[in-house]
């Protein structure tokens, strides 16, 4: 019990800088949280979402609004010995966890194309649903800084499109409803080196399809972990490529740009092309 108080400390202490400080930047930059809030804190058992549930609680505890929360784990059909390693961390981490029940690794068995996307959506709206039901008006994943620029790349370099994982989101299915990313700024780096750091053992992929080929290292087969791979490559000539990456979304120049969507309406430059006068010589 002694590490997992130390893993709680640590994160107003060693980790202040790293993950507690960037955790309320993110939060106070996009207003992610309001007083009143009740937040379906969304618990897959790996360390993102561990640290995720850490850092609401001690939130809660010193923030400067109060609101509430409830700490969701879905289990979509993990192996015994993986609920029961979430269920044994969460006790020794002092969080109240409720626990409900999906087929979706059994759904989606035989999807052969893009089954993890497809998993992805049902998951969330299985968090939604059980979160809307528990009288929540958000739910907090545990995405990252690494899985926002990861998203980046994915999109221009497999989807032929610029976009990114949004901080917030309005559900469109579930009325009422949004998607937090608290976490929006922290490096998958320093939430490694915390876990290290407290002798934490999280699970690392629990998807009965891929866990066998996760690596420790994070390299893998998948199409986010290719991209992971070309941005550490990438930073051996330019150790600021990933917040150039993240900037370039946050510095979008339309006057620039062939042509872009906002909502479900298509644009093209030629639509104000006679009206510019930014002709070059």
């Amino acid at each position: 019990m002694e590490k997992f108080n130390s893993a709680e400390h640590s994160i107003i202490t060693k980790y202040k800088k790293t993950l507690f400080h960037k955790f309320i930047g993110a939060v106070k930059d996009y207003k992610l949280i309001s007083r009143g809030d009740k937040i379906g804190v969304c618990i897959s058992g790996g360390k993102d979402s561990m640290l995720l549930a850490k850092l609401m609680q001690e939130l809660s505890r010193h923030g400067d609004y109060p609101f509430d929360m409830e700490f969701i784990v879905m289990d979509p059909g993990y192996a015994p010995v993986n609920r029961q390693k979430i269920i044994d961390n969460a006790k020794a981490l002092e969080i109240p966890i409720r626990i409900f029940d999906t087929d979706i690794f059994g759904s989606v068995v035989n999807i052969e194309k893009n089954p993890c996307y497809l998993c992805a959506r049902m998951r969330r709206g299985h968090l939604y649903k059980q979160a809307q039901e528990l009288g929540c008006n958000k739910i907090a994943l545990g995405h990252h800084f690494d899985d926002v620029i990861e998203t980046i790349l994915m999109g221009m370099l497999y989807g032929a499109q610029v976009q990114t994982m949004m901080p917030r989101i309005k559900s469109t299915n579930f009325e009422g409803m949004e998607l937090i990313r608290p976490m929006y700024y922290i490096r998958e780096k320093d939430i490694i080196s915390w876990r290290n750091y407290n002798h934490l053992d999280f699970l690392q992929c629990a998807c009965r399809f891929t866990e066998k080929n996760a690596a420790m290292d994070g390299t893998g087969t998948s199409k986010r972990q290719e991209i992971k791979l070309l941005i550490r490559e990438l930073k051996k000539t330019n150790p600021q490529v990933e917040m150039n990456i993240f900037r370039s979304v946050e510095r979008v120049n339309l006057s620039t740009v062939i042509g872009y969507y906002l909502e479900d309406e298509e644009h093209n430059f030629l639509e104000r092309f006679d009206e510019r006068h930014d002709a070059q010589p």
